[in-house]
């Protein structure tokens, strides 16, 4: 099988667009799935009488990614938009998030499981408030790789010192934060130049274009360790026709392989991986993505939301630990108040014992004698649990590091965060 194929049967990179309102992110879109070839002739034929029913001329790329019908009303995108596309060399799957602040739950749940972050930037504008607050989500996400695209070049005469300007602002702001390798393209989404095809108007801009970069960046956890978050205990018969025990789940990362010795925590019991079933059989091994049944040499106490995982890297178990949060809510955080809190399949008691900081967007400094967070604020705080987490860090393990609060009374999810430091003991 060629390099090709072999990068389309399983290499899929997971991206996130971000900007504010106007930047073009779903014309940016719209312009890479074009070029790329990443749509049907009755994607095109529909967008084509769209755009004709409103009078104008042409296609409106925007309308690729605006799905929803209050979106094509309004001109803006409001929920997170997924599309799916493919070149020679690997598969992606977009999530065109809304810009607007009134929309960061929708930007926080798309950016969550993406491997880059392309940030929008207007180049008659430059750097704004929104800028900063895409920024600084994707530095709480610990998003391995941000994107800085300077959109409309066509309408600032393709001039290269407002490039370098904006550059340069957004490396203080990467600073600030702690964002590390931004690559930083000049582009016309409305043009096409140096989204797919280079163009002949940049050519004081030696670098890749976006799509080249989106081809070549690493995808994927970089985590190897082994988390099993048991959702669901069963008794079945396998194989000879004894009765066992299977823990049902997901492979959150790594890889388990019958035969290993893994751990069930929280109470640290080793057993030995006897079989892994699934719907289409059995496995010798599951990696993670995998849904599968785990059956063990020995009957040991494992309950639904408790965690295997190999012995040489454990995760944590905590009742107390520091995280940055999302505030999603319109009421603001409370501390001392308890809320639920779901992390993996496990759902528990919490408290917010202390807010350390809220992050200031126009500074990016954090203001640490802060009282509370209101909606759309990002900060920092110490939470307590009423029963051990088996945990790691956000920037160790996304998904043993990440968890959402949720109001007791109202049931509405009220923040999401992620864990920035354990306290053991």
């Amino acid at each position: 099988m060629s390099q090709a194929l072999n990068l389309i049967a399983g290499d899929v990179l997971r991206f996130t667009t971000a900007g504010s309102v106007d930047d073009g992110k779903s014309t940016l879109i719209g312009r890479l799935l074009l070029d790329a070839k990443g749509l049907l002739e009755d994607q095109l034929a529909a967008v084509a009488r769209t755009t004709a029913r409103r009078g104008d001329t042409g296609m409106d790329l925007s309308l690729f990614t605006d799905g929803l019908t209050l979106e094509r009303e309004q001109g803006i995108t409001i929920d997170v938009a997924y599309r799916y596309f493919a070149t020679p060399r690997r598969r992606f799957i977009i999530a065109d998030n809304p810009g607007h602040e009134q929309y960061t739950r929708n930007m926080v749940t798309g950016s969550s499981t993406a491997d880059v972050s392309v940030i929008l930037v207007d180049a008659t504008r430059g750097i704004s408030q929104q800028t900063r607050r895409h920024a600084a989500v994707a530095s709480l996400l610990a998003i391995p790789r941000v994107v800085v695209a300077v959109n409309k070049m066509d309408q600032v005469g393709w001039d290269r010192a407002v490039f370098e300007k904006i550059a340069a602002d957004f490396a203080g702001v990467a600073q600030s934060l702690g964002i590390r390798g931004v690559k930083l393209i000049p582009l016309s989404a409305l043009e096409g130049d140096m989204v797919v095809t280079r163009g002949d108007r940049l050519d004081w801009y030696t670098g890749p274009t976006l799509l080249e970069v989106l081809e070549t960046a690493d995808a994927g956890q970089p985590s190897g360790h082994l988390r099993f978050p048991v959702q669901l205990v069963s008794r079945s018969r396998f194989g000879k026709g004894e009765e066992h025990r299977g823990y049902m789940g997901r492979v959150e990362s790594g890889t388990i392989r019958v035969g290993d010795t893994v751990v069930a925590w929280p109470l640290g019991l080793e057993a030995r991986v006897a079989d892994i079933v699934t719907l289409d059989g059995t496995l010798r091994a599951a990696s993670a993505g995998r849904s599968i049944t785990v059956v063990l040499d020995r009957q040991v106490d494992v309950a639904r939301g408790d965690l295997l995982s190999h012995a040489h890297d454990a995760p944590s178990v905590v009742r107390r630990f520091d995280a940055r949060l999302t505030w999603l809510d319109r009421e603001p955080l409370a501390q001392g108040r308890r809320y639920w809190l779901k992390h993996g399949t496990q759902t528990v008691r919490a408290s917010i014992e202390t807010l350390h900081s809220r992050l200031d967007l126009t500074t990016l400094k954090p203001v640490s004698d802060a009282a509370t967070l209101a909606f759309n604020d990002i900060g920092t705080a110490r939470i307590v649990t009423g029963r051990a987490l088996i945990a790691d860090t956000y920037a160790h393990n996304r998904a043993t590091g990440s968890f959402i609060l949720i109001d007791e009374a109202t049931n509405h999810t009220v923040a999401g965060g992620m864990i920035s430091r354990l306290e053991h003991g």
